[in-house]
């Protein structure tokens, strides 16, 4: 290093216990050379910069006229006329002029005069100069970056070495909310006092101490006073250096993106929101329990209170909107209000809810009501900021508007059921507590989950139909309550599926025969629905056509076979039992189904050893008969399989635990009923049951 390097670069002591200041380079830069003129116009004093600029060594310009040697000949006039000036009336001059150099060459130079005086009053003038090239790019620069300070969307500030505030541009001022000069001279823990500082330090100290940028950290979190929402910002961190490489602090850049940050948010929010929708909507059949779905998925991310109302005509089956101009009468399936709220939204939430029309009702909607211009153009209907001239469009009547105002419900939209290009009915949805009006992204939102919900609001009423369908097919085609034959006493049930799916094929029934007997049959189509039932029935018909003709139950079963076979492949199990109470003798033949449990006084239920016999419909399998004695008191339990079996255990396992509590049962055949479906059903709707009991009573004397 140089002397001149170490005098540049040597702290100055400043007063008052501050810091040594270390000068900067900017000088350097430019380049500036000085000159010292006589009264004359001669130099006798000369910079090295002036050396660097014009060409001349000291030795060579000191004594010389700085006109002759610096000043080409058609500016020596005007040059003098202006030094002159100085020299005489103490004026300043600046002026840019090509000055020769040395090499024969000239620089456009940007030249300054001072008048100097010295103790003796003696006249000097002061000359500086820089390369005019060198200082406009210096003045460019400076322009630019005053420019992007002062005028960039992007939060700019400089920090000193202590991590103090130096400078804070205007878009900084917005972002925090606070005035430049409340940030100048204060730390990042006094200017954002809800922010990480602690992570902010310790970034600008890293950055301080590698050299290294740190660029685009996500920040999101609450920044300066005036920020009351969450905000996000990409974060720069820049060390500041001057041209000699002195660190002057630290420079950081932020860029608000808290509105992409929003969106994205937002973004994320209703693609949870449809997945959920996806997975919790439909998971049953039942209409209610679908239409509870979609009301529970939406609140309270979408609105505070939701309602689902289909059109009644529609659960009927009919294909019926609103028509224009006429009242359109719903049926309420679900009302859910948000929940966890502080009390004040809690209350108004149950405000809104008294409003709503309770599950099941049926409530008849005005023309003129905006519920039923939803379903009557199948648009959604949004109402942005509710007004107290709204009210009546959207209650029922004049108290829920009342309930409604009281609630302070601020916004509101009703969205069509649509599904198969038929209006179903509307989700009604309701904002108290949520601040946010409804907007157009919301309105699209709830158009998705709606159409979503409404094919599986479809679904359940279609299968809500099949299965009452199903059942009254299926209960007609059931005997009614026979009366007890000769020498038996009986007890039965039917309990259908839970779903309407699972509904169709089994049956019972008691025929009597004649000499007394009676014929006993519990069989079972396999499949479900109303094709199920058809076939049970045509199945029952046929059982008890043959029952008259004295056949035995090997040779029913064969017959009953033969016609299964033309009932489009359809497979049933079945089991035929024929008791004669005269000899006490109950013969039993087996195609396919689980064999009956034989009950006898003071000894444990027993499965009756049966063959299995194949089911009906296999064809070409012959039946077995197999003699079952049952005398006064003896019983027989024939059922189908939906009593016993499950997914989740062996039959074998199914049929010890039905041994089990017929080993408890209580004596009256209809509380045996109760209590095998009780023990045995407890959660497990998906198949049917038919049940039948007989027990042997002594029979009346024979009539000669």
């Amino acid at each position: 290093m140089g002397a001149t390097d170490a005098f540049r670069a040597r702290p100055v002591q400043q007063a008052s216990g501050h810091a040594p200041y270390v000068p900067g380079s900017l000088l350097d830069v430019l380049g500036v050379a000085a000159g010292v003129l006589d009264r004359e116009g001669r130099i006798v004093l000369w910079s090295p910069q002036a050396e660097q600029l014009f060409g001349w060594s000291a030795a060579e310009a000191l004594g010389q006229y700085a006109a002759r040697l610096l000043v080409a000949e058609d500016d020596v006039d005007a040059v003098l006329q202006l030094f002159a000036e100085v020299m005489g009336e103490g004026e300043t001059f600046a002026v840019v002029f090509p000055a020769r150099h040395k090499d024969g060459g000239t620089r456009l130079v940007e030249f300054r005069n001072v008048r100097l005086e010295d103790r003796h009053g003696e006249f000097f003038a002061l000359g500086i100069a820089t390369d005019r090239e060198v200082l406009r790019t210096v003045e460019r620069d400076l322009a630019l970056s005053l420019g992007l300070v002062t005028q960039s969307p992007i939060g700019l500030a400089v920090l000193d070495t202590a991590l103090r505030y130096v400078m804070v541009n205007p878009a900084l001022e917005r972002i925090y909310g606070l005035r430049a000069e409340q940030c100048t001279g204060r730390t990042v823990r006094e200017v954002l006092p809800r922010a990480d500082t602690g992570a902010i330090e310790a970034a600008m100290r890293e950055v301080l101490a590698t050299g290294t940028p740190l660029l685009d950290r996500m920040a999101i979190g609450h920044e300066g006073g005036g920020a009351d929402e969450t905000q996000a910002q990409l974060v720069s961190y820049y060390r500041l250096e001057d041209p000699g490489g002195q660190i002057l602090g630290v420079a950081t850049s932020l860029v608000d993106v808290s509105d992409r940050h929003r969106a994205l948010e937002e973004a994320r929010r209703r693609t949870a929101l449809i997945a959920d929708a996806s997975v919790l909507i439909g998971t049953t059949l039942e209409l209610e329990q679908t239409a509870r779905e979609l009301a529970e998925v939406v609140v309270p991310r979408l609105a505070d209170v939701a309602a689902v109302d289909v059109l009644d005509s529609v659960v009927d089956g009919d294909r019926a909107a609103a028509p224009a101009g006429r009242a359109a009468v719903f049926r309420a399936l679900a009302v859910a209000a948000a929940r966890g709220t502080d009390a004040t939204t809690a209350a108004a939430c149950a405000d809104a809810v008294r409003a709503a029309d309770p599950p099941g009702r049926i409530a008849k909607y005005d023309h003129d009501r905006l519920v039923t211009r939803c379903v009557r153009t199948g648009r959604p209907v949004r109402i942005s900021r509710v007004h107290a001239e709204d009210l009546p469009e959207i209650a029922r009547d004049a108290d829920a508007a009342r309930l409604l105002a009281r609630a302070g419900l601020h916004s509101y939209m009703a969205v069509p059921l649509i599904a198969r290009g038929e209006v179903l009915g509307a989700l009604d949805l309701k904002r108290i507590g949520n601040p946010r009006p409804f907007g157009e992204d919301d309105a699209a939102l709830a158009a998705e989950l709606a159409a979503r919900a409404a094919v599986s609001i479809d679904n359940a009423r279609w299968y809500q139909r099949e299965r009452a369908t199903a059942l009254t097919l299926q209960r007609t085609l059931l005997p009614q309550r026979p009366q007890d034959p000769v020498g038996l006493e009986i007890a039965f049930r039917y309990q259908p599926a839970g779903t309407a799916s699972r509904v169709g094929g089994d049956w019972f029934d008691v025929i009597p025969q004649d000499g007394e007997k009676s014929a006993l049959v519990v069989g079972d189509v396999m499949g479900s629905g109303i094709n199920a039932a058809a076939a049970m029935g045509q199945l029952r018909t046929a059982a008890r056509t043959l029952s008259q003709l004295g056949l035995d139950p090997a040779q029913v079963l064969h017959h009953l076979d033969h016609t299964a076979s033309g009932l489009d492949q359809m497979i049933a199990t079945c089991l035929y039992a024929v008791y004669d109470p005269r000899s006490g003798r109950c013969c039993v033949a087996n195609a396919g189904h689980l064999p009956p449990v034989h009950l006898r006084p003071a000894r444990p239920p027993a499965l009756v050893d049966l063959p299995a016999g194949a089911p009906l419909g296999v064809g070409g399998i012959p039946f077995e008969n197999t003699a079952v004695d049952l005398a006064p008191g003896d019983g027989l339990v024939l059922y189908t399989d939906g009593l016993v079996e499950t997914r989740d255990e062996a039959i074998d396992a199914r049929l010890e635990a039905l041994l089990a509590v017929l080993e408890d049962a209580p004596a009256g055949l209809e509380a045996t009923c109760d209590l095998l479906l009780e023990s045995l059903r407890p959660g497990n709707d998906q198949d049917d049951v038919a049940l039948l009991i007989a027990r042997a009573v002594p029979a009346p004397p024979a009539v000669p």
